[in-house]
């Protein structure tokens, strides 16, 4: 099959998403000038840079995406940010904060999650999260399409679970991180392998 995007795909649901899979989830929190916390699911996020360590997501219009309004609103206020990581063990927190709600709505609160202070940013975190990363904001890009818009930011603090560090390793396996594929599912990292590449030293 071969479809050009622009002629629609005919299938009955865009697979898109399900091409471009697994794709980690940044579980973004953030701050209003009002002080209320916001915290929503976006699974067009990845790490982009490692010096300085930065990373990226972008949100969408061509959906009722009530948070992710709030998120950016509230980025372009603070100029900061929380990606925080997912668990297998948060899919259904994570789920419930997805949902669509008011500016007034803190999803901590609302899907019963425990928050705790960010340390070099203003800003809550998910206090139980296996990793938080802090970052404050770099740009901000206008995206072709439907009020697409990519968030940019530098990490300026990374907070990692305990458990999670193995002989000095952050084990993945500890916590099986969930990841986006299309539709409506989902998939968990439950086993890991090593590649040697060619220019590695002995």
């Amino acid at each position: 099959m071969f479809y050009r995007p622009a002629d629609g795909h005919g299938l009955p649901h865009n697979p898109f998403n399900a091409i471009v899979s697994p794709r980690p989830i940044g579980w973004i929190s953030s701050r209003g000038a009002d002080g209320v916390d916001n915290l929503a699911p976006y699974s067009f996020f990845n790490a982009v840079a490692y010096t300085p360590p930065q990373v990226m997501f972008s949100s969408s219009g061509t959906k009722v995406d009530r948070d992710g309004k709030d998120s950016l609103a509230n980025i372009r206020e603070t100029g900061v940010f929380c990606v925080n990581i997912v668990e297998y063990a948060m899919r259904d927190a994570m789920n419930a904060t997805s949902g669509s709600h008011a500016a007034h709505v803190d999803e901590f609160e609302f899907a019963g999650i425990d928050k705790a202070e960010c340390d070099q940013i203003a800003c809550a975190r998910v206090a139980n999260a296996p990793a938080s990363l802090e970052c404050r904001l770099t740009q901000i890009v206008k995206l072709e399409g439907d009020e697409s818009t990519a968030i940019f930011g530098e990490v300026v603090g990374v907070h990692m679970r305990d458990d999670c560090l193995v002989d000095g390793v952050f084990d993945v396996t500890r916590f099986q991180p969930l990841a986006r594929l299309g539709y409506r599912d989902y998939a968990i990292v439950k086993e890991v392998f090593s590649l040697t590449r060619p220019d590695d030293k002995a």
